[in-house]
């Protein structure tokens, strides 16, 4: 559901909320929707309440022309979806840019004095200065950017770019070509793209990251061997910096764990999720 109040778009399922019921609130990365869970949602919702949000400007989230894509504005509007709908016992689940934003709405929830914060999952998490990939530097010229993505389509542009981030191109199929490209077929959505681009790297990111050592919950770190988008040095100096992160790496995959390699993923967030159960947890 869209909302009047926040521009974002929330899909509820699974059990009901209650103070004994895991929350779980999957944050999408760049480019991507809430589609990019569809395999971990109906699992999760039997375990407990599921929260997938499309971030403002993604999905069929609302793509106002405000100018307030960075990571930080993100967060500010996850945190507020968290605080509006009084959710509990959260477990973040971020992917890519995603995983950004679920580091930043913790570090939001610790601020706010909440022990609302249960656990971490980041899949190949934006975390630290890195170089970013061709397809996020082109939105330095926006007006060449969209007139590209205009004249390609974004069927094309979409099956390009998720050929070069997995491990195996052979292995991108065409439901996931149209499941990513079909919310980019509007003017506002590359444009919100194209915002969220040119905005991706914080300005204050040397202090975030600073901060990364605060954030105590348990924290599974999710990443392809071969991921050439958020390389595994960047999970590794993650895990090194988090006090509670367990890092497991998926052989021969790339950026989309969840996509390449989903019954071992799974397997291991399974694992994860029932290992960190425990009440003194």
């Amino acid at each position: 559901m869209s909302t009047a109040d926040l521009p974002v778009h929330v899909e509820r399922c699974g059990r009901e909320p209650g103070p004994d019921v895991d929350t779980f609130v999957l944050i999408h990365g760049y480019a991507a929707s809430r589609f990019s869970w569809r395999s971990w949602v109906p699992r999760l919702a039997d375990m407990g309440h599921v929260v997938s949000i499309d971030m403002k400007g993604f999905g069929a989230a609302p793509k106002p022309d405000d100018g307030y894509y960075a990571p930080s504005d993100q967060a500010a509007l996850v945190h507020r979806v968290i605080e509006r709908d009084a959710l509990q016992n959260l477990t973040l689940c971020g992917h890519s840019l995603g995983g950004g934003v679920a580091l930043l709405t913790a570090l939001r929830l610790q601020d706010s004095g909440s022990h609302l914060s249960r656990r971490l999952v980041i899949v190949a998490g934006a975390a630290y200065e890195q170089r970013l990939p061709p397809f996020v530097r082109l939105a330095k010229w926006p007006r060449l950017s969209a007139s590209f993505f205009r004249i390609l389509g974004p069927d094309f542009v979409v099956r390009h770019v998720l050929r070069t981030i997995v491990h195996d191109r052979a292995g991108v199929t065409e439901e996931q070509v149209r499941g990513y490209a079909d919310p980019l077929r509007s003017k506002q959505a590359v444009r919100a793209l194209l915002d969220s681009a040119r905005q991706i790297v914080p300005l204050d990111l040397a202090d975030v990251t600073a901060r990364f050592g605060e954030i105590a919950v348990p924290a599974l770190l999710l990443w392809g061997r071969d991921d050439r988008v958020v390389p595994l040095a960047i999970g590794e100096r993650l895990a090194a910096a988090l006090p509670d992160a367990r890092l497991h790496v998926l052989e021969k995959c790339g950026h989309l764990p969840v996509e390449e390699r989903p019954e071992e993923a799974w397997a291991v967030v399974e694992a994860f999720l029932a290992d960190t159960s425990s009440p003194d947890r």
